[in-house]
């Protein structure tokens, strides 16, 4: 069985976005952590997660349809 999220990576993690964010495929089970892995995003700079506008930790799991945001570490004064 394969789920589909839409995936969206936010200022430095662009460059990570993959084709297929708008309907990326994961299985049942998977977690963010899975996903900033799988991108080869330094964990470190996978530090505001946001799912279905929620804000959420790497370790909660995604279900299908869900719309997963990912934010640097954001610096400001």
């Amino acid at each position: 069985m394969e789920w589909h999220i839409t995936l969206k990576l936010f200022a430095t993690l662009r460059a990570y976005i993959p084709a297929d964010a708008e309907q990326y495929a994961i299985a049942p089970g998977t977690t963010v952590a899975d996903i900033v892995r799988d991108l080869d995003i330094p964990v470190k700079d996978a530090k505001l997660i946001f799912i279905n506008n929620i804000r959420r930790e790497l370790e909660t799991p995604l279900q299908d349809g869900d719309r997963l945001g990912i934010f640097p570490p954001v610096g400001g004064g």
